[in-house]
């Protein structure tokens, strides 16, 4: 949303006695490294004992109040731009069932841990209209929300969106994890797949994404300044379609 992190608490629910300190000390470790890497100071946490290992943070941090990019202010007009790959879940879910590897579900990772930052701080130099984080939901899930606190229509062209390597050989071998098939069901009832979208795109659309990149709405004007900041030195952005007046969303092959 444009904001800048600052400070942070741990929180992590974790079994001491199942799973030993150490092990907590590397999920610390890796927090306060990505934690760093945001200009994040950790400032202390808290830790109770649980049977399922969980972590995360609390963050504060600052925005300007003129500045502040929601969900909800696209137009006719604007460019769509998505400045991660998907297809995490799928990815996941094949690493579970030993259909892949650690090596081979790396790339994947890299974008995974790749902070939103650069991204966030370059589409408030362009003046973007709308953004959202594409995560559990799925690409359609987020982009709806979008499109209806914005009240327009997004138009994507499949082939424009990008997909990680393996995720659609993992769909054909029947493998996608069961968060993503009920995005699937839900989001068939507000999106319009024109013929020639294949079934598996379809279904990858809907992908749970983790750590997932942006989806962001830029006016015309913003948009070679947007793509000049992320792709030559990121590599982060995508132009995936568009908005228009309407509602809803539009699949094109």
């Amino acid at each position: 949303m444009g904001g800048t992190p600052l400070t942070a608490l741990n929180i992590a629910a974790y079994p001491m006695e199942k799973l030993g300190p150490e092990t907590l000390g590397q999920i610390l470790a890796g927090g306060a490294a990505t934690a760093a890497q945001a200009g994040v100071a950790i400032l202390g946490g808290h830790t109770v004992e649980d049977d399922e290992p969980k972590y995360g943070m609390a963050v504060t941090g600052t925005v300007n109040p003129l500045q502040i990019v929601t969900n909800a202010g696209a137009r006719p007009g604007d460019a769509l731009v998505l400045t991660k790959p998907i297809g995490t879940g799928i990815l996941a879910s094949a690493l579970k069932k030993g259909a892949i590897d650690e090596a081979q579900i790396a790339p994947a990772v890299r974008w995974m841990t790749q902070l939103n930052d650069v991204a966030s701080r370059a589409m408030v130099r362009a003046g973007a209209h709308a953004a959202t984080d594409v995560t559990g939901f799925g690409l359609l899930g987020h982009a709806n929300e979008m499109a209806r606190a914005s009240g327009v229509r997004l138009r994507i062209s499949a082939a424009l969106v990008p997909i990680h390597a393996l995720a659609r050989e993992m769909l054909a071998l029947g493998i996608a994890p069961g968060g993503s098939r009920k995005n699937a069901e839900e989001h068939a009832r507000f999106t319009n797949y024109a013929n020639g979208v294949p079934g598996d795109i379809r279904l990858l659309f809907s992908d749970a994404q983790t750590s997932g990149g942006l989806l962001i709405a830029v006016p015309p004007d913003g948009l070679p300044m947007l793509l000049a900041e992320l792709r030559e030195p990121h590599g982060l952005a995508s132009v995936i379609g568009g908005v228009e007046s309407g509602a809803g969303i539009v699949i094109e092959p």
